[in-house]
């Protein structure tokens, strides 16, 4: 099967490891990955393959991604506006601009998918009590 989207694996890399350093530095998500990510260089290359995954049909990520982030616990919905913008500036400073573009559009629709898995800010205040704690 052709690639979803035709980058390479050398590109895939780069706006991987100029994301996470972004990441690290950005005072919202620098502490949310900072209390679950201790190895970066093994997150880096186990994302790295999750993009490969998506973007290059190649069958080598076996995460779940709903599950790790519904189980962090400090993941809110709020994160993947800012996620986002940070992932859309690297792709634009890495990659040619139809290339960025068509990463951009899936990157969001994940986003949109892993923000509507989480609970809202609201959940559990809006939630009713039924039964013990």
């Amino acid at each position: 099967m052709p690639p979803r989207i035709p980058v390479s694996p050398a590109q895939i890399d780069r706006v991987v490891t100029q994301f996470y350093a972004r990441v690290r530095a950005d005072p919202i998500l620098g502490p949310v990955f900072a209390a679950h990510v201790s190895d970066w260089r093994p997150h880096e290359e186990k994302i790295g393959r999750f993009w490969r995954n998506a973007l290059l049909l190649q069958r080598c990520y076996d995460g779940n991604p709903m599950q790790v982030h519904r189980a962090a616990g400090d993941v809110k919905p709020a994160h993947f506006t800012v996620w986002l913008a940070l992932f859309d500036a690297v792709l634009e400073q890495e990659l040619p601009t139809p290339l960025a573009q068509a990463w951009s559009a899936l990157a969001h629709r994940i986003g949109r998918g892993l923000r509507y898995g989480l609970p809202s800010e609201s959940t559990m205040a809006d939630a009713p009590f039924l039964g013990e704690a």
